[in-house]
């Protein structure tokens, strides 16, 4: 039996992070989903790729239209994992703060 690993942290990703594509509104057909990838990595790796929770705690949206926006997390392996924040339509999403914890041997 392996011990049991648990890491954790919380984050916030924005319009100062690289490569951040939801503040602005789609010129084109607004029904696209727009998606900013983040991957995170763990301080040490696992043994096994862990089970990945992650939690929404805090968003700065723009006012002006309805606001849209699913947080999940993909691509999990020993090393790292993806945390997808999304948006649709005209929603303007200017930082989403999120907390993780990843559980694994």
């Amino acid at each position: 039996m392996l011990p049991w690993k648990s890491y954790s942290a919380s984050l916030q990703v924005g319009v100062l992070t690289e490569g951040w594509n939801l503040a602005d509104a789609p010129t084109e057909s607004g029904d696209e989903s727009r998606v900013f990838r983040y991957t995170v990595y763990f301080a040490t790796p696992f043994e096994s790729s862990p089970v990945v929770h992650l939690g929404l705690t805090g968003f700065d949206l723009d006012q002006r239209d309805s606001n849209r926006l699913s947080l999940r997390v993909s691509e999990i392996t020993t090393t790292s994992f993806v945390a997808e924040i999304a948006t649709w339509r005209d929603t303007r999403v200017y930082s989403v703060e999120f907390s993780w914890l990843a559980l694994g041997a």
